[in-house]
């Protein structure tokens, strides 16, 4: 209710919510989208150059109003912004003093300096009218009952804040539960599950399945003795093969629900079908090539594959032009039966954890998808990779629930394995620990892969040591 109190930021709230019922009814042609997208691009390059001290000096040759397109030609003198731009200019990158926000984040820090992000109120209306209007089409194919959990950290992060509001908006009780705080821990979350209960979900993909570890730990069957209907997982790299398997193990649709991060807020969300969307009307994409740095061709189909750059459409505290984001994207046209009107986006996970295998290059969400495709019945797995005579093995630890060494599923990703990479797949049954649940931290190479081609790496290090404070 604060809009109540500030008469211009309710004002704001109502063309916003105006603007996105428009959209995914259809109603923005491409013109339209076009020129809004190139009014704001402007308007955030004149805003930051004239508030920002990093973006004085870096885009002090632009001029905001010769930029007459958004075309690779039109913006190309445009400098990207990088992360190492922002972990050395700390608060030199914001467009206005923290006292001008709401709230203060930053990010997590694990593995390089920690780099505030605070918000004031027009990143968040901007932001969250993008999740009410596309979370809208998941959550009102669930009924009229819902309670939602949103299992998240809280301090200096986005999590809970967005995800409660967000629910707010759209009438949905909230319940936030961060399993990892000392305050709640696993056992008092899932009984909070059962007791309310909860019927929808925000978490992370390793979370999902931490939970449902702890619960079969108690005897409880989790799509049984719980009442999801629906999983909204964000945070790190999911695949739809690992989504299908935790759909199925709680009993209820899973959904890769949001692509963002601290640094850029909102860069996609879900919408009913399953997919993840652009934001294009508060953001501005480009998809280059992460060596050349030129636009990234499309295929025949329009896909384009490359690193992700982003520009924010709106003015707030720290908007970034031409931000790039380090993460490794597959973007498709907008479909014609899409539920909504923008293109679609796969992330693949960070340009640098794409990996080689004898000789083929492949991303953490391809590789995931392509060795989980026809497994299930298991709550975590593990890939380690390692080289024998000459050659790229692989192998898969998986902690089973239902999964038998017999499974067919097992032979046909091994089947998978050797006609993609050239490489053989051997299984195995265990626990892979505490680590594979620390992706959202971390990465989901660290996480996920132990790679005994390479020397200890820095995020590994790291992954193992948050997974041991998490087990003491």
């Amino acid at each position: 209710m604060y809009t109540v109190f500030h008469p211009e930021l309710a004002a704001l709230t109502a063309r916003l919510a105006g603007d996105f019922t428009g959209f995914l009814a259809g109603d923005w042609d491409a013109g339209r989208l076009r020129a809004h997208q190139l009014a704001a691009f402007r308007e955030t390059v004149r805003y930051t150059r004239e508030r920002s001290p990093f973006y004085r000096r870096h885009l002090s040759e632009v001029d905001p109003d010769a930029i007459v397109a958004l075309d690779g030609a039109s913006i190309s003198h445009i400098p990207f912004t990088t992360k190492d731009d922002l972990r050395r200019e700390q608060f030199g990158m914001l467009s206005k003093k923290v006292s001008d926000g709401w709230i203060f984040y930053e990010t997590t820090g694990t593995t390089g300096a920690a780099t505030p992000c605070p918000r004031d109120n027009v990143d968040t209306l901007h932001n969250n009218a993008v999740l009410t209007a596309y979370y809208e089409t998941v959550f009102r194919q669930f009924g009229d009952d819902q309670v939602i959990g949103v299992s998240g950290p809280t301090e200096l992060h986005a999590t809970g804040d967005t995800f409660g509001d967000v629910c707010r908006n759209l009438g949905l009780a909230v319940a936030k539960m961060w399993p990892h705080s000392p305050v709640i821990g696993f056992p008092r979350a899932l009984e909070v599950m059962r007791m309310l209960p909860i019927t929808g979900l925000f978490c992370t993909p390793g979370m999902a399945l931490s939970l449902a570890k702890a619960a079969l730990r108690d005897g409880l069957d989790p799509a049984r003795d719980f009442e999801l209907r629906t999983l909204m997982m964000t945070g790190e790299l999911v695949s739809p093969s690992l989504l299908r398997v935790i759909g199925d193990l709680w009993g209820a649709k899973a959904y890769n629900c949001l692509y963002a991060s601290q640094e850029a807020s909102i860069l996609a969300a879900s919408g009913a079908d399953g997919a993840l969307y652009q934001a294009p009307l508060v953001n501005f994409y480009e998809v280059i090539d992460p060596e050349t740095l030129e636009p990234a061709r499309p295929d025949a189909e329009g896909v384009r594959q490359g690193e992700l750059v982003v520009t924010n459409l709106y003015q707030g505290v720290k908007p970034l032009v031409r931000y790039r984001t380090g993460d490794l994207v597959r973007e498709r046209p907008p479909g014609r039966d899409a539920t909504v009107p923008a293109p679609r986006v796969e992330v693949l996970g960070r340009v640098r954890d794409q990996l080689e295998i004898n000789g083929h290059v492949i991303s953490g969400y391809d590789l995931e998808d392509l060795l989980l495709r026809d497994v299930g019945g298991f709550v975590d797995y593990q890939i380690t990779i390692d080289r024998e005579a000459g050659r790229d093995v692989l192998h898969l630890l998986f902690q089973p629930r239902t999964l038998t060494a017999g499974d067919p599923g097992l032979a046909a990703a091994a089947r998978a394995c050797r006609e993609r990479l050239g490489a053989t797949l051997t299984v195995s049954f265990g626990e892979p620990g505490a680590v594979t649940a620390t992706g959202a931290m971390v990465s989901w190479k660290a996480a996920r892969v132990v790679d005994r081609r390479v020397l200890v790496t820095a995020e590994s290090v790291a992954a193992r040591e948050i997974a041991s404070r998490r087990t003491q």
